[in-house]
């Protein structure tokens, strides 16, 4: 089992930053290095959505909406997953999950749930206008 603790959010005003972490722990985890990292977010009403991911062997992919705003990076040594949120606006608000696949794979299919066999249980965010 791999379990993944998501910290960070909070409330913040239009044009601010936040920057969100996930942990990662487990009986069954042993170096981030191995792992696909993602960050997925559910605003209220709506379905879960893919903001970004890193992938095991290098690479980031992130939704059109995140490009140039976001930035997701990780620390294998800490076993830590960022994602570093810049010029927020109130659409942004949402519950935001952490995720991971062990394995490699190409970077188009971190951009789907399914991929994903573990996940966190979420950090809120909340832009006010």
């Amino acid at each position: 089992q791999v379990q993944l603790i998501e910290s960070g959010g909070g409330l913040v005003q239009a044009g601010g930053s936040l920057k969100l972490s996930c942990a990662a722990s487990g009986r069954t985890f042993d170096r981030l290095t191995f792992y696909n990292m993602a960050w997925f977010r559910q605003a209220p009403g709506k379905e879960r959505e893919f903001v970004a991911a890193t992938r095991s062997g290098g690479g980031t992919t992130y939704a059109d909406s995140a490009k140039g705003r976001f930035t997701i990076s990780r620390d294998n040594a800490r076993n830590v997953v960022f994602l570093q949120m810049n010029t927020l606006n109130p659409e942004d608000t949402a519950i935001y999950y952490c995720a991971t696949s062990r394995g490699q794979t190409i970077l188009e299919n971190l951009r789907t749930e399914v991929e994903y066999d573990y996940w966190g249980q979420g950090t809120q965010v909340t832009v006010s206008s």
